[in-house]
């Protein structure tokens, strides 16, 4: 199916729409998050542990919200959490503004978020192939992705002037706004596939089901591996934004809300990319573009001192192009390893997976409190690519597929 006729799904404009508002909640959450957690305590590493807060809960709410994903109408799944996270943001947000929150209380509501977000996201994964169709996922999730990196890049330049010039506790208003118009956008969407097949069984049962499916399905198993070790290892180098903002370039809240948008645009170059069949897809590539995402991480450590802010800003574009295409091809291999009626629990792998992230952000932070920033992402980036490596080495069935 053509880029064209894709864009004519009506419920693909909805999801694409959803995704946009809720990503700009998403990535101007992480803006506001990350500085007023360094505002409140001056440890890089107690920022890793909030934003750290944000994904521990997918790793435990991963495969029970497949199993819901596969249960319950997915646009109603997507509402639901956009209100939720929406409520979370503005209770931080109204704490703020108040001037009385504390760390306690940001890390309370953003794990809360993050048990919403882990929904959102086996939901919407599932939905998209609900809606294009396994011969057209790729490219399905490719626009989502771009309508993703759009939400960030408006998040997060917005998210970082806010705070700048009105605060943290109106940036936490503002991202609760996005989220309530990403939920409220899947409104008209429609459950375009049955949710299940057969006689539904209990929650407990569908999880334990997924668990033998993983334990038997060792291509699953490596795909969950490499996925959690792009996020433990590759994403986690978000946590030192905020340091590498203010005290290593000296840019303030607003050079750290500029390389958020660096990221962001890096995503959209990675997904053109692959929307114009520049890149194939398959687990060979897959493992390439992992080793990229490592080897730019190393370079994003020396790059503050060889080439200043402007560098620095080109290699976090280029770290979250490698990113990007990683984070694709990672759902989509996954979402096309199991059968019709196990998409949302696909999904859910997913989530599982990337719930892994606080692993890497408190990991990156000790070490950056330890060692200084740019030793802590040269040896996340050197990982990355030694864990790719050896993940083919050993398990070359992965380039066939």
């Amino acid at each position: 199916m053509s880029l064209a006729a894709l864009l004519r799904l009506r419920d693909l404009r909805y999801v694409a729409a959803g995704t946009l508002f809720n990503s700009a909640g998403n990535m101007g959450e992480l803006v506001v998050l990350g500085w007023l957690a360094l505002e409140l305590t001056n440890s890089p590493f107690l920022v890793g542990a909030a934003l750290g807060c944000r994904m521990l809960p997918l790793a435990f709410v991963g495969v029970p919200a497949g199993v819901l994903a596969d249960r319950v109408p997915r646009p109603r799944l997507l509402l639901i959490t956009g209100a939720g996270q929406a409520l979370t943001a503005a209770a931080m947000g109204a704490l703020t503004l108040l001037g009385v929150v504390t760390l306690g209380q940001l890390l309370l509501l953003t794990f809360a978020a993050g048990a919403f977000r882990g929904v959102e996201h086996a939901a919407r994964q599932s939905y998209a192939h609900d809606v294009v169709g396994a011969g057209a996922l790729v490219d399905g999730l490719a626009i989502l992705g771009l309508a993703m990196r759009a939400g960030w890049l408006v998040g997060s330049l917005g998210v970082g002037a806010l705070i700048a010039h009105r605060g943290s506790g109106e940036a936490y208003l503002a991202v609760a706004i996005a989220y309530l118009l990403g939920g409220l956008a899947l409104l008209p969407a429609r459950a375009l596939a049955p949710v299940a097949v057969g006689a539904p069984d209990s929650l407990w049962r569908g999880v334990t089901g997924f668990a033998t499916a993983v334990r038997e399905d060792r291509m699953l198993l490596v795909l969950m591996l490499l996925t959690a070790g792009a996020e433990v290892l590759g994403f986690a180098h978000q946590a030192l934004l905020p340091s590498l903002s203010r005290d290593v370039l000296h840019t303030g809240p607003e050079g750290l809300g500029a390389m958020s948008a660096a990221r962001a645009v890096g995503g959209i170059l990675g997904l053109a990319v692959s929307m114009r069949g520049l890149l194939g897809g398959g687990g060979a590539v897959f493992v390439g573009v992992l080793v990229a995402f490592g080897a730019s991480l190393v370079a994003l450590g020396g790059a503050p001192y060889v080439v200043g802010f402007t560098g620095v800003m080109i290699v976090v574009l280029a770290a979250n192009a490698a990113g990007a295409l990683a984070d694709l091809l990672a759902q989509s291999l996954l979402q096309l390893s199991v059968p019709h009626h196990l998409r949302g629990r696909a999904g859910g792998a997913w989530v599982v997976a990337i719930g892994f992230a606080p692993l890497g952000q408190l990991q990156i932070g000790a070490l950056a409190s330890l060692l200084g920033v740019s030793a802590a992402l040269g040896v996340s980036g050197l990982a990355l690519v030694a864990l790719a490596s050896a993940t083919v080495f050993f398990y070359p069935r992965l380039r066939a597929l």
